[in-house]
């Protein structure tokens, strides 16, 4: 059956009309941008950086390549040491702002919160972890932080025994006469037995196992664990163009870790069958040791939701605590008399345990983790999504100093690593690991170990205590502690950032 002719006018009339609205669409879009500009006194970022100003293939293509070479943070150091503290790139045909300026960074992440977003980081982070703390926004993000806050109050935190029954462990693994020993892959066995205890309740007691020899699967789950990460870092820098990359390996890692959770989502579940609620109201009264695991399961027997909720705490109990100790002792044991002088102050306690008070009293210990987490942040990097156009205060113009636009859907990543290594803030030798710097330092958003704003971490208090602890009673146990790896500190990082060769040490008495 022939069409009738007179279809095409009336289809070429509608093309025309739509495209025309479109394009008056897009006129009235950048019209409006530019008044909001203009009306902010908004300057341009004055430097470009890739060579492709299209796509920006080259600078995908340079921080993969970095990435693989172990020189991801370097790198990008090197990019604000030669273009300055603001500039612009293209992720394909999304703009990017990258910067390491505190104002702007203040400006993300807590004076205009409500003007940015994760983006699309769900789809990224999503196999590994699926919808928790750390992948969403709004109602999802504030309930999932309110069901994990009380795990990390003072009452809670406070509460050392934890740490004291696995120091046991911990030394069993230790060498005594001097044979080196990896204390990073110790202190990831101690964080993760630490917090599934603390936070779930039920220990995977991956140190205990080890020191009996029986085979386990959290050594499989660690280096799953670590890979499955790996594969989200990777994705992240390549953006959309992850669709043409498959990682078979990285299916199979995040199986591992989400079969060694599917014991805690159990156990969950289990509880909740058995929770009684006017039971659980009347002994409200009672002081009880409050465990995420059963206020999620109070809240949900989603089987999903909750592998998802704890799959984003274990990230968070497991990796921060463990990423500070290793980056610490490494730099400890390249530098006898800071270790030194640590053990001496750590000798006012006489060898006794130390209570939650004193080790808020440590004054050089809580210096050198500072430094640490300094020099090697344990989240060195991080970047937010414009949901709407707002402004940067900072970075536009030729002096870098007047307020930027920020178009709506831009990436703004702000590089934590490259801040705290501005020699404006932290002097010239800023690229060494000394510790008494803080005593004169008084630092307020370009010292941003913990995220800020909002989403500020909920549980560093629990992680410095941890980390100050294990400090503590190491220092107590070993009055040598020396490097046993030549060579210099070398990134290794996924979604958290530790020493790519270990802490390789020796300690004696």
């Amino acid at each position: 059956m022939l069409s009738d002719p007179l279809q095409y006018p009336v289809a070429l009339i509608a093309a025309a009309a739509l495209f025309l609205i479109y394009t008056l669409t897009i006129i009235h879009r950048k019209i409006s941008q530019y008044r909001f500009a203009r009306e902010h006194n908004c300057q341009p970022v004055h430097v470009h950086v890739p060579k492709d100003p299209f796509l920006g293939l080259d600078t995908i293509w340079d921080n993969v390549w970095a990435a693989k070479n172990h020189i991801f943070l370097a790198s990008g150091l090197g990019r604000f040491r030669r273009y300055g503290h603001t500039w612009r790139t293209r992720r394909l045909l999304t703009p990017v702002i990258v910067t390491r300026e505190p104002q702007n960074v203040k400006t993300i992440l807590s004076l205009k919160f409500k003007d940015y977003g994760l983006g699309n980081r769900i789809q990224t982070f999503g196999p590994l972890l699926g919808h928790g703390i750390f992948t969403t926004d709004g109602e999802h993000w504030a309930h999932s932080r309110a069901m994990i806050r009380p795990n990390f109050v003072k009452d809670q935190v406070a509460h050392l025994d934890i740490f004291e029954e696995l120091m046991s462990d911990l030394l069993a693994l230790i060498p005594t006469d001097g044979s080196a020993v990896d204390l990073q892959e110790l202190f990831f066995g101690y964080t993760i037995d630490s917090a599934t205890e603390f936070l779930f309740g039920h220990s995977v007691q991956s140190l205990k196992k080890r020191i009996s020899g029986v085979q386990t699967d959290e050594k499989d789950f660690a280096t799953a664990f670590n890979y499955a990460q790996e594969a989200i870092a990777w994705h992240t820098r390549v953006g959309p163009l992850r669709v043409f990359f498959r990682d078979p390996k990285a299916q199979e890692s995040i199986k591992v870790c989400h079969d060694l959770v599917e014991q805690f989502v159990e156990k969950a579940l289990k509880y909740r069958a058995n929770y009684d609620e006017e039971k659980a109201g009347a002994d409200g009264d009672k002081k009880q040791k409050y465990l995420f695991l059963q206020g999620l399961a109070e809240q949900t027997g989603d089987r999903r939701r909750i592998r998802d909720e704890l799959m984003n705490v274990l990230l968070a109990g497991r990796d921060t605590t463990a990423s500070l100790l290793s980056n610490m002792f490494f730099m400890l044991a390249k530098n006898p008399r800071i270790w030194s002088k640590l053990r001496e102050e750590v000798a006012s306690l006489e060898g006794r345990a130390p209570t939650y008070e004193q080790l808020r009293n440590l004054t050089y210990l809580k210096y050198c983790m500072n430094e640490s987490l300094r020099l090697h942040p344990v989240v060195p990097s991080n970047a937010r999504f414009a949901l709407t156009d707002t402004v940067l205060p900072v970075g536009g113009g030729p002096d870098g100093k007047s307020p930027v636009f920020v178009p709506k859907d831009t990436i703004v990543s702000y590089s934590v690593y490259s801040m705290h290594r501005r020699e404006d803030f932290y002097g010239p030798d800023a690229e060494e690991y000394r510790p008494e710097r803080w005593a004169d330092l008084r630092p307020g958003w370009e010292y941003l170990p913990f995220n800020g704003g909002p989403r500020i971490c909920v549980g560093q208090q629990y992680a410095l205590t941890e980390a100050a602890y294990v400090t503590v009673r190491l220092a107590q146990q070993f009055s040598v502690l020396e490097s046993r790896d030549p060579g210099p500190w070398e990134e290794s990082l996924t979604l958290t950032l530790c020493s790519r060769n270990g802490a390789r040490v020796s300690l004696r008495h």
